[in-house]
């Protein structure tokens, strides 16, 4: 069926659709009774002077988004993802113990490492990257390695842009709905399902980070976002059926890696510690600039629209067309910086990391 039509969903997709979508109010229900819990439980972040909250503020509101997830992935079935959930769970577990206990950064490392090497061994391994313009690209034995770098990068990188209301919870809805689409579009049933439940379960969450905090969703929440936006690009990396790439993620949190990768090279050039905490990222230095957080929240979720939109045309894209859409992801994320840089520069900041 695919080989006649790239286009046409597996009956797999077209029964995963109906079934998450009819869950996932509930599971936004689930998620938002669990949040109101965890602020009842008042698990307590401390403002300090990297932090952009001045009062104390609940946190591991993302315990709803774990426990919506979960549920969603028991209740639908969610072809491939159940083989997943060890792996889910220990991360989950870990981010919480960090939320209640401050981990350092090599325990925490451990952690991810850990639940990555439960989901190699529950088979999420990449064997192969669908690349567009390209085609199919075996990886051999650099596919397990490989696949570790990826979700501890994307783990990482959520965990570190969880820094400003309805930021990281908004880019991971942008995204969950996209992959979703796309695996529907494709006839991935696990990418459609996940990304569904995902997209649910964080819907719970966000009203009550934006546009204004009641709570934070702490690491369990960022990093269990990171981590399943990781596990359900490994699908979509495997897949060769378009729209869906190895690029479909990448590009969705383009906004998010650019910073990261920006943030870290600033600061390796500049001498810093790059695994001690600071707020020198790039949304959090246009934040201290005086630019509205919640503008800057909103732009992220644009920047994952339009990484989704240009990933979801790049397989159907000549050489230069293709090319001309990365490059148009790309300049996107040079004009923000050149803002962001001008910016700092007008309000007289300085040092950029505190």
């Amino acid at each position: 069926m695919r080989q006649g039509n790239a286009m046409l969903p597996s009956a797999a997709a077209l029964h995963a659709l109906p079934r998450a979508l009819l869950l996932l109010p509930g599971l936004a229900l689930v998620s938002a009774l669990a949040v109101r819990l965890m602020i009842v439980i008042g698990v307590q972040d401390r403002p300090d002077p990297r932090k952009a909250h001045r009062t104390p503020m609940p946190k591991a509101g993302g315990v709803g988004i774990v426990a919506a997830f979960v549920l969603g992935v028991q209740l639908h079935g969610a072809p491939g993802l159940r083989a997943a959930l060890p792996a889910i769970l220990l991360m989950a577990a870990m981010a919480l113990l960090d939320d209640l206990l401050t981990l350092g950064f090599m325990p925490k490392l451990l952690a991810q490492l850990a639940a990555g090497l439960v989901a190699l061994a529950a088979g999420f391994g990449l064997h192969r990257l669908s690349l567009p313009l390209i085609g199919p690209l075996a990886l051999g034995g650099l596919g397990a390695p490989l696949t570790m770098v990826f979700w501890l990068g994307l783990t990482n990188a959520m965990n570190f842009i969880d820094g400003l209301n309805g930021l990281a919870a908004g880019v991971t809805l942008m995204a969950a709905l996209a992959l979703a689409g796309a695996g529907a579009l494709a006839g991935e049933a696990a990418l459609t399902g996940g990304g569904l439940l995902l997209a649910g379960a964080v819907l719970g969450f966000l009203p009550f980070n934006f546009p204004r905090a009641r709570i934070f969703m702490g690491d369990v929440g960022s990093q269990f976002c990171g981590f399943m936006l990781g596990l359900l690009g490994v699908v979509a990396a495997r897949a060769a059926v378009p729209p869906v790439s190895a690029l479909l993620v990448p590009l969705l949190l383009s906004g998010v890696l650019f910073d990261v990768g920006f943030t870290l090279i600033r600061r390796l050039l500049a001498g810093e510690h790059i695994a001690r905490a600071h707020n020198g990222h790039l949304y959090q230095v246009a934040a201290r600039s005086g630019v509205n957080a919640r503008a800057v929240a909103l732009l992220h979720w644009g920047f994952a629209g339009l990484g989704g939109a240009c990933a979801l045309a790049l397989p159907y894209a000549s050489a230069s067309r293709g090319a001309g859409l990365l490059g148009l992801v790309l300049l996107v994320q040079l004009i923000w910086a050149g803002f962001v840089v001008r910016r700092a520069r007008q309000a007289r900041l300085g040092r950029w990391s505190v």
